[in-house]
């Protein structure tokens, strides 16, 4: 397999939810790897993944995670660590763009579950 850089300009790109958008960086079995926006005011469904544990890394913005009821605001430059399992979801409460990076591990590809 030959290794390559990627960037936005070069990744598949996809827009989710209310005008979101993902640029998949990696996408392996073991391994996804995305760049995300979020408009302000864009929150995702509640979700949960059961064998994928996620990493999310704030670039810019801040974001509200909801997690199994509980509210975690986490700021540019920080991230969060969410367990197989977890009902979550996360919002874009501010007047801003939110990015962040989200890393699954494995992919979360056919390993979702939408709760609402």
């Amino acid at each position: 397999m030959k290794n390559k850089v990627i960037d936005k300009k070069t990744a598949d790109h996809y827009l989710w939810g209310d005008s979101c958008d993902s640029w998949v960086l990696v996408d392996t079995a073991g391994l996804s790897i995305k760049q995300e926006s979020m408009p302000s005011g864009t929150r995702e469904k509640l979700h949960f993944h059961a064998n994928a544990q996620q990493f999310f890394f704030v670039l810019k913005g801040t974001a509200t995670f909801y997690l199994n009821r509980e509210e975690e605001v986490v700021s540019e430059q920080k991230g969060l660590l969410i367990h197989p399992q977890t009902h979550h979801f996360i919002a874009n409460n501010t007047n801003e763009t939110l990015e962040f990076l989200v890393i699954s591990q494995p992919t979360t590809n056919n390993d979702r579950t939408t709760i609402e």
